[in-house]
Parts: C-alpha cells; sequence; structure tokens
C-alpha cells in the first residue's frame, strides 16, 4: 500500500484524508478490492485521532467508494469514481432519526467490530455509519462501554441449544464449545472482552456458561469442582480465540500477513535452530518440510479432546 501523502486541499483534516484517497481511486493507484489503510494507520500517517481517521473513511463509505469486509479491513468498492471538485461533505441520513432502534445501533456496531476491531469503534462513527446525526445514538445508549455490552450479548446470542440436548456429558459439552468457538470465530472482538477474574456478566453468554454447567451437574462433582471444569473449558475456548483479533491487529499495524511476518524474521529463526542451545526445537523446526502450519481450528479441536480426556476420570469417577 503506497502512504498517503500531505499535498492536499486545505479543510477538516478528516476531508483533507477523504480528498487524498478519493484522488488515488480516480487515478487507479487504488483499484476495486485493494485495502484501504485502517484507521490506526491513517492516524499515525497523517497524525491524527483515530476519531478522525473513523470519520474519513466512514465518509468514503457513505459515499460508495469503500466497503467494509470482514476480517481484511476496508477495501476499494466496485468502479472508482470520477474526483468532485471539491471534497464530499457525510452524506445525508439515510434512514430518518425517528426510525433509530437500539437494534440498529447495535448491529451497526458489531459490523464495524467484525471489519475492523474494537479500536475501530466510536459512538460517531456507529452515527455516520447509520447517517445519522452525531448525538442521536446517546438516546438510546449512554457510552461506547455500555454499547459494546449490548454488542457482545447480541453476539452471544447468535448461537442456541437444542431443546433434546445429545446423550452424555461429553457430547454437550462438545456441543457447547463449539458453539462458543463458532462466535468467536464470527466476532473475533469477543475474545478481548473480560478475564476469567473479571468475567464479562452479559445474559445470553451465561446461556453457553448454563449449558456447560448443566451438562457436568448429577456427576457428583462438589460446586467448586464442578465450576473448575466449567471455567477450564471457557478458557480453552477463549484462550485460542484471542489470537484471532490479535493477528488482525497485527496484519494492520504491519501490512504484513502471518505468512509474510514469518518470512521475513526466516533467518532470525535460522539462528536460533542453528545456535545448539535448542537441540530439540533445531530437529523438530527442522523436520516440518514446507513449514509450520498454524491451524487455530485444529489446535481447538486437538486441546478439546485432551482437555476432556483429561477430565473423564474426573467427572465420570464421581458419579452419583
Amino acid at each position: 500500500m503506497t502512504q498517503l501523502t500531505r499535498g492536499t486541499p486545505d479543510g477538516p483534516p478528516y476531508l483533507r484524508i477523504v480528498a487524498e484517497i478519493r484522488r488515488r481511486i480516480a487515478d487507479g493507484e487504488l483499484a476495486p478490492g485493494d485495502r484501504i489503510p485502517s484507521t490506526r494507520r491513517i492516524a499515525e500517517e497523517w497524525g491524527v485521532a483515530l476519531a478522525t481517521a473513523t470519520k474519513a473513511l466512514t465518509t468514503l463509505r457513505l459515499d460508495g467508494l469503500v466497503e467494509a469486509r470482514p476480517r481484511i479491513g476496508t477495501v476499494v468498492a466496485g468502479a472508482a469514481r470520477a474526483p468532485a471538485a471539491a471534497p464530499a461533505a457525510p452524506a445525508p441520513s439515510r434512514e430518518p432519526e425517528q426510525e433509530l432502534s437500539l437494534d440498529r445501533i447495535v448491529r451497526t456496531a458489531i459490523g464495524i467490530a467484525d471489519a475492523e476491531g474494537l479500536t475501530a469503534l466510536s459512538m460517531r462513527g456507529v452515527a455516520a455509519r447509520l447517517g445519522v446525526a452525531p448525538m442521536s445514538t446517546y438516546r438510546y445508549v449512554p457510552s461506547k462501554e455500555e454499547l459494546v455490552l449490548h454488542m457482545a450479548d447480541a453476539a452471544f446470542g447468535e448461537e442456541t441449544y437444542p431443546v433434546d440436548a445429545p446423550e452424555g456429558w461429553r457430547a454437550r459439552v462438545e456441543l457447547g464449545a463449539r458453539a462458543m468457538w463458532r462466535l468467536y470465530r464470527k466476532h473475533p472482538w469477543l475474545a478481548q472482552l473480560g478475564s476469567l477474574s473479571r468475567p464479562l456478566l452479559v445474559p445470553r453468554l451465561l446461556v453457553h456458561g448454563e449449558w456447560i454447567l448443566a451438562a457436568l451437574d448429577g456427576h457428583g462433582l462438589a460446586p467448586t469442582e464442578l465450576f473448575d471444569v466449567h471455567v477450564l473449558i471457557y478458557s480453552h475456548v477463549q484462550g485460542l480465540a484471542v489470537h484471532l483479533e490479535r493477528e488482525a491487529h497485527a496484519e494492520a499495524a504491519t501490512g504484513q500477513s502471518e505468512d509474510q511476518w514469518m518470512d521475513s524474521r526466516a533467518s532470525d529463526l535460522q539462528a536460533l535452530a542453528e545456535s545448539g542451545r535448542f537441540p530439540t526445537f533445531a530437529k523438530v523446526v527442522g523436520a516440518f518440510g514446507d513449514g509450520y502450519d498454524l491451524d487455530l481450528d485444529a489446535l481447538f479441536e486437538r486441546g478439546l479432546a485432551a482437555l476432556l480426556d483429561g477430565l473423564t476420570p474426573l467427572v465420570e469417577g464421581r458419579r452419583a
């Protein structure tokens, strides 16, 4: 991605950024499907606040010049348009403000977080995406922090469980763990919320906890043991899922994919392997052949199986 230049017309910072990206699209320097710099990259290169960078990208989206694609970022949309005579202001409201609802605000915010991560989320950005006045959203949700809670609750509600539970505690736990993994896969930002010591307290997350606890209940486990097992299963899912969003952030910040980053450090890896200090590491890495493919889905399944194998004596040995 070529860097943005500062030789743009005078005016508010976000409009200067809009004008420059618009020019690059019109001149063919940025073709349909090409990635636009992330909000963080724009903020760094232009020396502006993240809110200003978000406003610039939002203006370009409202003009139809760019679009957000999940887990890719913001890219040039469709065919490039000819540059306007002057930088365009944000498009007028597409939906009357009276048609706003908490659900629309939450779903719009989820779309932004899915495409660009939580760092790109702001109340002003959500309002701009909806085409309403910046303060309109505050009538439904008072802060970004509360909006994120609503987003998490809505996202966790996207997976439900059958009325007729499968037979056996293990099959039920596997079903619950995989449902959670799918949610984190779909919404990687979820793994950044809360911790084991300060859990996220939203009703629809507790639905998943209730499913796991009910699967383990009735097997003679003491309450503390029961809850410990539940926490272990949840931490396996969240512990792997946290790397989904971290990788997305790293790629946005460096401009390198995971493979490109590893390739750029091949000499460092080789030096460690050939140092003689880590013989087992050198033997294993040397046996990879075409390299090691870090497959989080495969690791999730392997880890879940190992975890449940280890828990089986505890759960089944205490059966009432």
